[in-house]
């Protein structure tokens, strides 16, 4: 069965990639001419990667990890001690760490707090165990109760203090989702949490050893075409044109440079975008379902990335670390973290600035001054004195739609991957699957849709040959 996807983001790629396996033929329709979505990278003048946002992969990504297994990849992730590391506003340069020992999950993570006396008390530690455990003990569908509530309501009626969620949850909220807990669905963090607490090395950290979009998303995209399946770039979705009875006839692709717009046609139609886009594109009789109305309560998250390139070295740290900022939620020091990016005398600080809202619309130079006054804070000893640490070059990321904003009623929007259309699909992390928008989210999520298609396979028509034809 053939079966057209517009987007080669993850979610896509990973649909794609499933279902040869389970020998259909995939014809993926990428609008940029670069791959990965929302971790594609680019590379600037001088040679040097930066990437839409900071891509750190966890312990508890299970289908992220089993894909790089099955791709035979998965030597290019780069894990890194096992600790959470937090910066100390209070003390500028002072870090925090939570250093998990090699024991059985919870009892790990348990230990790392239980050892921790930079940031929260004893009091303050009791307070956030008996705070969580509803959240263990009772299980998801609890979890998935606690939608009702932002994460700082949630945190407030469980009796954990102010401290705590200043010190902890602020950088969590903004480094798994860009927003702040007043904002965020207490389901979201809880869920991250659970996987955490239940996986021995649930909150361990990866990162890539070069560019996502090479190291990554190309060996998919490898994996495909030898199969028979193909991926092109620079083919945007200009309309889904339908038959009669509803049903997806084809993709109508926008011909670009003075080329002739394009039909794919095909057995079943997969939309890969973002939850924003496809809310655009989405055919008017469409509209009027209840399951396509639902995508009116979803829309994406503004995310700023960061990259600044420095003419010394800033530290040596091979971690990704919690910045507890106001302006600034996760950083790494690439040069150090990144095989690829590796420079023994310089940094390259990748960071992320959340929440974004207020600063999506300011200048690359305004958003860059902002970070400065941040990152003079991180690294005081480097900005002082006669020969003070230069900034050499910058560059900044702008998504102003990123993955899907996770605000607390949120989880009752996000949609299932079988649409009511017969031979249409949705792939992408905003729809209904265990984990939050991240890039495990992007991978189960075109999993499921391939499960799906190839569920419905005998109800389609395997008869027809997806083909490209020119529109007079």
């Amino acid at each position: 069965m053939r079966v057209a996807i517009a987007g080669a983001g993850l979610a896509g790629l990973a649909c794609a990639k499933y279902l040869t396996d389970a020998g259909h033929t995939p014809i993926v329709l990428e609008s940029r001419d670069v791959l990965g979505g929302l971790v594609a990278a680019w590379k600037d003048e001088e040679g040097d990667w930066y990437e839409t946002g900071l891509h750190a992969f966890f312990g508890a990504y299970p289908n992220m990890l089993q894909l790089l297994k099955e791709l035979g990849i998965e030597d290019r992730l780069q894990w890194k001690q096992h600790t959470l590391i937090f910066n100390q506003p209070e003390k500028p340069g002072v870090l925090s760490r939570f250093d998990v020992p090699d024991i059985p999950a919870p009892f790990n993570v348990i230990m790392s707090i239980i050892r921790n006396n930079d940031m929260l008390t004893w009091e303050q530690k009791v307070r956030f165990a008996i705070g969580l455990t509803p959240a263990i003990v009772r299980g998801q569908k609890y979890v998935e109760d606690m939608d009702k509530y932002s994460l700082l309501e949630w945190l407030r009626r469980q009796g954990i203090g102010e401290r705590v969620s200043s010190d902890v949850f602020i950088a969590a909220s903004k480094a798994l989702t860009f927003i702040d807990p007043d904002k965020v669905s207490a389901t979201i963090i809880l869920t991250a949490l659970n996987k955490f607490l239940q996986e021995r090395y649930g909150s361990k950290i990866a990162f890539l050893d070069g560019s996502p979009t090479e190291r990554l998303c190309q060996p998919i995209v490898d994996y495909i075409e030898a199969r028979g399946g193909e991926v092109h770039l620079k083919k945007p979705l200009k309309e889904i044109l339908l038959n009669p009875d509803g049903s997806v006839q084809s993709f109508l692709i926008r011909g670009l440079d003075g080329a002739p717009d394009q039909t794919v046609t095909a057995d079943a139609y997969v939309s890969a975008m973002s939850v924003d886009v496809m809310k655009v594109l989405m055919p008017h009789s469409w509209r009027s379902d209840p399951f396509f109305q639902k995508l009116d309560g979803l829309e994406g998250v503004p995310v700023i990335n960061l990259h600044l390139w420095f003419d010394r070295k800033l530290t040596d740290i091979d971690q990704l670390l919690f910045s507890r900022s106001d302006l600034l939620s996760v950083y790494a020091d690439m040069s150090v973290t990144c095989k690829e990016y590796a420079d023994p005398d310089r940094s390259m600080l990748e960071l992320v600035l959340a929440p974004a809202k207020d600063w999506i619309d300011k200048s690359d130079q305004e958003i860059i001054d902002a970070t400065m006054v941040e990152i003079k804070k991180l690294f005081p000893q480097h900005f002082e004195g006669d020969h003070p640490t230069q900034l050499r070059k910058y560059k900044v990321v702008k998504t102003p739609r990123s993955v899907y904003t996770a605000s607390p009623g949120r989880q009752a929007y996000r949609p299932e991957q079988v649409t009511p259309v017969a031979n249409f699909f949705l792939a992408g992390s905003y729809t209904m699957q265990q984990y939050l928008g991240s890039m495990e989210g992007a991978v189960l999520s075109g999993k499921l849709a391939a499960e799906a298609i190839g569920e419905r396979a005998t109800a389609l028509d395997p008869s027809t040959s997806a083909k490209v034809l020119a529109v007079s």
